[in-house]
C-alpha cells in the first residue's frame, strides 16, 4: 500500500495542501478547529511531515526577500555629512539597517540631519511627497539631543534611534548593551589573570551613553577588587592627546595591568611612556573593529543593532503608530569576546 501524502490528507480533511502544511507546523494562521481536524486525519492515515523537507522549506522562506513594502528614511545624525562612509563606527550600523530593510522589502532614502537647506517644512514636504513611512536615526556620537526645530517631524512619523538613547524627545532605540559589555570584559580580564583593570574613556562618550560603560566597570570592580586595589577611570582623553603627561600622571598613580578603552591611541601612549603591550600592560577594546583586528576586545555587533532598529520601526509602521511614545522601548544587543595579541595568553589554554 502506498504511503499517504499531503494530498491524501487534504482531500480527507476537505482543505488545501497549503492548509495541511500550515496546520501540521502548528501555524496560528489556521483556525484551531481546522488544525485539530487536519492533525486527526493525518494520524488516522499515518501521515507525517518529512522533517528534512520541512526544515529546508523553512530556511527558504526565511531567506526570501520580500516584495516592496514601503520607503523609510535613513537619517545621518552625525556632524559629518560623510559619516555613513568614513566614520569608524557608523557604517556598521548602516550595513545592518540596509541588510534588514532589503530583506523585509523596505527602501531607504538617505538624509543628513544637519543639512542647512532642510527646514522643518522641507523635511515634512519630502517625507509626504515620497510617502516615507518612518525614520531610522543613525550616527549620534557627540550628543543625544535631536534638533528641537524638528520635533513636529517625530510627532508625524514614527522614528527609531540606533546606538544611544535620546532625550527630549525620548524615542525608542536599539543599541549595544554597554553595561553588560563592560562587566563581561572585566570578567574576561580576570580570567586572563589581570588584577588591576582600569578604564580609559572620553567623558563625552561616557555622557552620550549615560555612563553605562562606567557603571559596568565600577560594578564589576566593586564585586571582586579590594578597595585598596581599585583604579580610578581616566576620562581626559582629549587632554592626553594634547599632552601625554596627563595620561602618564594618571598611569603612575593607578598602575593598571590592563586597560579597557575605545581608543587605539592608548597603545601608542603606553609605548611612549616606556612600557610594552601586552608584556607590561594589556589592552582591551570596548568596541572591537576589523580595522584593528589584532586587538583583543568586545565585538558589539552594531550591524545587529541596525537590524533590530529596522525591525522595531517596521513594527511601528505596520501598526500605524505615530507620535512620540509615552513609554519608549529599547532593544539591547549582546556582545562577544574576540581574542587578540594585546592581552596575555589565556592560562587555561
Amino acid at each position: 500500500m502506498d504511503r499517504p501524502n499531503m494530498g491524501d490528507v487534504a482531500r480527507e480533511a476537505g482543505v488545501s495542501k497549503n492548509t495541511v502544511s500550515l496546520a501540521l507546523r502548528g501555524s496560528h494562521r489556521v483556525a484551531k478547529e481546522t488544525r485539530e481536524r487536519v492533525e486527526a486525519v493525518a494520524r488516522d492515515l499515518g501521515y507525517q511531515l518529512n522533517p528534512t523537507v520541512a526544515q529546508l522549506m523553512s530556511e527558504l522562506r526565511q531567506n526570501r526577500t520580500a516584495g516592496f513594502q514601503a520607503t523609510l528614511a535613513l537619517v545621518n545624525a552625525n556632524e559629518s555629512r560623510s559619516a555613513f562612509a568614513d566614520h569608524p563606527t557608523v557604517p556598521i550600523y548602516v550595513e545592518g539597517c540596509r541588510r534588514r530593510a532589503e530583506r523585509l522589502g523596505y527602501a531607504l532614502d538617505e538624509f543628513w540631519l544637519h543639512d542647512p537647506e532642510l527646514s522643518l517644512a522641507r523635511w515634512q514636504s519630502i517625507f509626504r511627497a515620497r510617502n516615507i513611512r518612518g525614520a531610522l536615526i543613525v550616527g549620534m556620537m557627540s550628543s543625544n539631543r535631536l534638533p528641537v526645530r524638528l520635533a513636529p517631524l517625530w510627532e508625524e512619523f514614527p522614528a527609531l534611534v540606533t546606538g544611544v538613547r535620546t532625550r527630549n524627545p525620548a524615542l525608542s532605540y536599539a543599541c549595544s548593551d554597554h553595561h553588560s559589555l563592560a562587566i563581561l570584559a572585566f570578567e574576561k580580564a580576570l580570567e586572563l589573570g589581570y588584577r588591576r583593570p582600569a578604564m580609559v574613556l572620553d567623558g563625552v562618550i561616557d555622557r552620550l551613553i549615560e555612563g553605562r560603560f562606567t557603571a559596568g566597570f565600577l560594578t564589576a570592580q566593586s564585586r571582586v577588587i579590594p578597595v585598596s586595589e581599585r583604579t580610578e577611570p581616566f576620562f581626559d582623553v582629549s587632554g592626553a592627546r594634547i599632552d601625554l603627561e596627563v595620561f602618564r600622571r594618571w598611569f603612575e598613580v593607578n598602575r593598571p595591568d590592563v586597560i579597557f578603552t575605545l581608543y587605539h591611541d592608548v597603545a601608542r601612549w603606553i609605548e611612549e611612556i616606556g612600557l610594552r603591550c601586552p608584556e607590561d600592560v594589556g589592552l582591551i577594546q570596548y568596541e572591537w573593529r576589523e580595522d584593528h583586528a589584532a586587538w583583543a576586545g568586545m565585538n558589539q555587533h552594531n550591524d545587529q543593532v541596525g537590524e533590530a532598529a529596522v525591525d522595531m520601526l517596521v513594527s511601528l509602521v505596520q501598526h500605524h503608530e505615530r507620535g512620540i511614545s509615552k513609554y519608549p522601548r529599547a532593544t539591547l544587543i549582546g556582545s562577544e569576546w574576540v581574542d587578540g595579541v594585546t592581552v596575555r595568553p589565556n592560562p587555561k589554554h
